[in-house]
């Protein structure tokens, strides 16, 4: 269903009386996705494995004005998000962002690894997916967010299964875009560069990597989790009420850019 031409623009970016839920909001992007969803009006509901700090987001939301909840959510469980999805119910917005790497060489990777990789990221993801994109479906409307990276486009040594997860991700829910579209509920991916998480505070140890890192931004620096949160107020309300299989980069413009080296003019 369409949208009607707005009175005011800006009420399209209004989220007052939907429900969202957010997993990975324990921290990150997805504790800052969760405060600006909230912000904007939306019922949060803050998931994560780990449960308390899922609820430490949750009272940053409430100590700000707004309304939240929080629950443990392991992807790794093969019918958690079944549960929660029969749980819950179909939200109105469902943005996932967990992940977890293993920064070695294909030829050093074990088995273990490289499943406890897939399993998580990809696996994880294709769960949430599959049984809330079913509910969501049955309610006939919705917008799911789904992160991948661009590491779903541009790689480097010791990336290989989490750059394949990322590739999948984006592949996977441009698939459900185009099964789900025809129900009301929208698919969308948003590919971050590099952002100050936990996950990425083994490369914030070291310097040298920190700053190779920065300057193969356009901007010349990081990203803080904040600023992943616009792309993902656009997806989820009704100012993106056309925008669906999209692949939404937010990284400082790393792929627009070749290279390092300012060649002279």
């Amino acid at each position: 269903m369409g949208v009607d031409e707005p009175t005011n623009y800006m009420k399209l970016f209004d989220l007052s009386g939907r429900r969202a839920l957010v997993v990975g909001a324990g921290s990150g992007i997805g504790a800052a996705s969760a405060r600006g969803l909230a912000d904007a009006g939306a019922a949060v509901i803050c998931a994560d494995l780990d449960e308390q700090a899922a609820a430490s987001t949750a009272s940053s939301i409430a100590e700000r004005g707004g309304s939240a909840t929080s629950m443990r959510l392991d992807l790794t469980g093969r019918d958690e998000a079944k549960r929660a999805a029969g749980e819950l119910g179909a939200p109105d917005v469902l943005v996932t962002t967990p992940a977890i790497n293993v920064r070695k060489r294909i030829v050093d990777i074990t088995d273990e690894e490289f499943s406890r990789v897939m399993e998580t990221n990809l696996g994880g993801t294709f769960r949430l997916l599959r049984d809330f994109g079913r509910v969501m479906a049955a309610a006939g409307r919705g917008s799911i967010i789904a992160f991948s990276s661009i590491r779903a486009q541009v790689v480097e040594p010791g990336q290989g299964p989490y750059a394949a997860t990322k590739a999948g991700i984006l592949q996977m829910t441009r698939v459900l875009a185009s099964e789900l579209g025809p129900k009301g509920v929208r698919a969308n991916v948003i590919a971050p560069g590099v952002v100050e998480t936990p996950l990425t505070q083994q490369i914030k140890n070291v310097p040298s990597w920190y700053a190779a890192y920065a300057s193969k931004s356009i901007l010349g620096r990081w990203s803080k989790p904040s600023e992943l949160v616009g792309a993902v107020l656009l997806l989820a309300s009704d100012a993106g009420s056309f925008v669906t299989g999209s692949y939404l980069v937010v990284d400082g413009g790393w792929l627009a850019a070749d290279g390092r080296y300012e060649p002279p003019a």
